[in-house]
């Protein structure tokens, strides 16, 4: 059986952009207790590198951020009063 050349054409685009790298994810989120108060949640992912802050009904604001490297890890997490700690992890083969 003999493929059009339109659907030739899909047929790689398709496997073209399956093979392509992740593509960056994001996801916004508020929750709202009962008591009317909220706290809210970015948080973004590309290519493992992960990012994300909360925001407490405080308005203060805590964050992660990990960056992924071959062989490497750093991760930062700043609390709501500014202070940072940050761990940083290394593979061996």
């Amino acid at each position: 059986m003999k493929m059009s050349i339109p659907l030739y054409g899909a047929a790689l685009l398709a496997l073209a952009t399956l093979a392509s790298p992740a593509a960056a994810r994001e996801r916004h989120s508020t929750v709202t207790g009962a008591q009317g108060q909220t706290v809210t949640r970015d948080a973004s992912r590309v290519q493992g590198d992960v990012s994300s802050s909360s925001t407490g009904p405080n308005g203060k604001t805590t964050s992660r951020l990990v960056d992924r490297q071959p062989g490497h890890t750093t991760a930062t997490l700043t609390g709501p009063n500014g202070q940072t700690s940050t761990r940083e992890t290394t593979r061996q083969p």
